[in-house]
């Protein structure tokens, strides 16, 4: 998704009202309930949080000159920079070793790369279209956030195809993005 993504991509920037600030602050916790002990710390309650409209209906929120979250249709998705601060707030998966190279170059993530012997995929289910931190064997920080294109049972089962749509990855347009 940002893979080629630079300044020139963006269209306009606006002040957020507060209440629609509130809004955001209550859709992103409806997305992600671990979120509501540090959604001020996100987006505290006098920041201006700022509308960044780009290419292809993406949205960027940014809060005191860091972007926090982007949004693509309905989904509110975390950045890295957010997911890094705040890792157990998000569902995960990790990818093994191989996948590595292959996740940080944009490519979407194979159902192999998540069930192999160094992967791990959640014990609860995990439903189609959900947002998910993708971590790698070995490492301690997430690499890239992503939506899954099958329930992780059904990766588990199938072994086959595209797991999950990588959205943002580490050294993307939007993690060099500065504001």
């Amino acid at each position: 998704m940002f893979k080629k993504f630079t300044k020139e991509d963006v269209h306009s920037r606006s002040n957020i009202k507060s209440s629609a600030q509130r809004g955001l602050k209550t859709k992103f916790v409806d997305q992600f309930e671990d979120l509501e002990p540090v959604i001020d710390n996100i987006i505290p309650k006098k920041s201006q949080a700022i509308l960044i409209k780009c290419e292809d209906k993406i949205q960027l929120y940014s809060v005191e000159n860091e972007v926090v979250l982007f949004q693509h249709f309905d989904d509110l998705i975390p950045t890295l920079k957010i997911v890094h601060k705040y890792p157990q707030c998000f569902p995960r998966v990790q990818v093994d070793r191989g996948a590595i190279k292959f996740v940080l170059s944009g490519a979407n993530i194979m159902c192999p790369g998540l069930t192999s012997a160094g992967a791990k995929l959640p014990e609860e289910n995990l439903e189609v279209d959900t947002i998910v931190t993708i971590y790698a064997e070995g490492k301690e920080n997430a690499l890239a956030v992503g939506k899954l294109v099958m329930s992780t049972d059904e990766i588990k089962s199938k072994n086959k195809g595209i797991g999950i749509e990588l959205l943002h990855y580490l050294g993307d347009g939007l993690w060099t993005l500065s504001e």
